[in-house]
This record gives structure tokens, sequence and C-alpha cells, in this order.
């Protein structure tokens, strides 16, 4: 019973990751129609930055998940106004290959900057440590990370479900062509709705940073399963997003405990099933003619 608990609290971590970089795929995509590819390159970058921050000036765990995001905020701003929104009216393919050549220049010039081997960045000492209940062994840090995704996912949830700029975020996910005839200016919000998107991945990599090897590639292999979370999930849905990102950290924490050499592949059997039996995703909604 203690292992399930472990593993359990294992899984909603790691799929902690994954539950706040799909929200920021998928209010991108609700808003620019893009399918940022990228965005495991910004995960890292926030992973890699944190590393940065601590052996250039010495600066701790609070400090980058304070800083951190916003830096990826106006990386993606630069990024939306000088190269995205070009390519918007265009077929979705265009900014699929941009982003996609966005994140192999990111991931080769932080290779050349600071080589293949994992950088160091550990929890803070505040949350080094485990809480014993019985006999389980609850790592703190890995608890904190559980409770401040769901507080940020929640609060995302309130600003999308009570305030003017969520409704329009919500409006044009749903139909962006009608609440544009409905006299909504909705090109103004796509730039910082980008920008907050691309800062979700970037916090994701501050909280993963102590949790996993930071390197230029780890966001190669987690982009690949963030894409079977928004599918999984609905792509465009911000409810699914969190929820498949869950759904799919837990499925890895008992794979990985229980048949390690499938653990990647249940990931991708789940996503087919889901598309065979529902093709718009758990949450999204199918498009009628």
């Amino acid at each position: 019973m203690s292992a399930i608990v472990q593993y359990t609290l294992q899984g909603l971590a790691s799929g902690s990751f994954y539950a706040l970089s799909a929200l920021g795929l998928a209010v991108i995509f609700g808003l620019l129609g893009v399918v940022n590819f990228a965005h495991g390159a910004c995960f890292m970058l926030g992973a890699v930055g944190a590393a940065i921050l601590l052996a250039e000036v010495d600066a701790g765990f609070w400090v980058s998940l304070a800083v951190i995001p916003v830096l990826l905020f106006v990386f993606g701003v630069i990024v939306e106004r000088l190269l995205v929104r070009w390519l918007v009216a265009l077929d979705p393919l265009y900014n699929f290959l941009l982003t996609f050549g966005l994140a192999l220049l990111v991931v080769d010039l932080v290779k050349r900057r600071y080589g293949v081997s994992a950088l160091r960045f550990a929890a803070p000492p505040q949350l080094d440590g485990v809480l014993q209940v019985g006999g389980v062994r609850l790592p703190y840090y890995q608890l904190f990370v559980f409770g401040f995704s769901l507080v940020v996912c929640a609060i995302v949830w309130l600003v999308l479900s009570t305030t003017r700029l969520g409704m329009i975020v919500r409006a044009s996910t749903e139909n962006g062509d009608l609440t544009r005839a409905l006299g909504i200016d909705v090109g103004r919000w796509v730039t910082p709705v980008f920008g907050f998107g691309i800062a979700l991945a970037g916090l994701s990599g501050v909280l993963a940073a102590p949790m996993r090897a930071v390197t230029a590639d780890m966001g190669s292999n987690f982009v690949i399963v963030l894409f079977a979370v928004v599918v999984i999930g609905g792509l465009g849905s911000i409810a699914g997003a969190v929820v498949a990102g869950f759904a799919v950290g837990l499925l890895e924490a008992f794979g990985q405990a229980y048949a390690p050499s499938l653990s990647q592949i249940l990931i991708f059997v789940l996503m087919a099933v889901v598309v065979l039996l529902r093709p718009a995703g758990l949450f999204g909604k199918e498009e009628r003619a």
C-alpha cells in the first residue's frame, strides 16, 4: 500500500510538469491555432535557465521560480512578434515547421554554450527531506510541486472563467471567426497569451529541474509525451490539458514501477485508444459540418 501511495505522488508530481506545459500549449492553440513544437525547448530553457542563474549569480530555486517565467514570457512575446504572427494566416503546417526549426536552433545553441553534460540544480533546503506517514515516505519537494501546480492551474482557470480576458480566450478557442465578427479585437491579446503559454512551459521546467537531469536534450522526449497529453485531453481544451497531464504522469509512474520496458509505450497506447473511441479527445468537441 505504501508503494502505491509513493508511486501516486511521484506520478502526480511528474504529471504537474505535463499539466502546466499542456495548459500553455492549449491556450496558444486555442487562440492562435498554432501547434507550438518549440514548447519542449521552452521547458528545457526553464530548467537550464534556473541552473545558469544558480551557477552564475548564485540565485536559488525561489528566485528562479519567480524570474524564469518572466524571462520566458518576454522570449515568447519576441518570438510571436517577429516570427509566428506572420504565418498565422497561412496553413498551420508553416508555423509547425517554424517552431520545429526554432526548437532545433535553441537546443543547438544551449549545447554549444553549456555542452551536453547535466547541469547542477537541487531542490531548496526548505523542501529537502521526506514526510513520514506510517510506512509511507513522501518527499516534501514532490508534495510542493503537486500542490503548487494545482494552485497555478486553479488560478488560470479562475482567470479564464471570471475575467474579460478569459472570456475572450474561451470564446476565441470555441469559434475565433465568430468572436471577431462580434467586434471583439482578438488580435490585441494574441501576443500576451502566446507569451503566457511559453511562460508556463518555463515554469514547469524550473519545477522539473531538481527532479530530472538538466540537459539541452531534456525537452526532446518531453515534447513528444506532451503532444500525447494534449491529444488525449483534446487539442485546445484547457480542462483536458490539465486532467490528461496528471493522468499521463500517473500512468508513467506506475508503468516505470511495474513495467519499465513498457512505460512509454503505455502512454501512446492510451492515446491510440482515446483517438479511436473519441477522435476529438476526452474533453475536445467534435467538429461538425
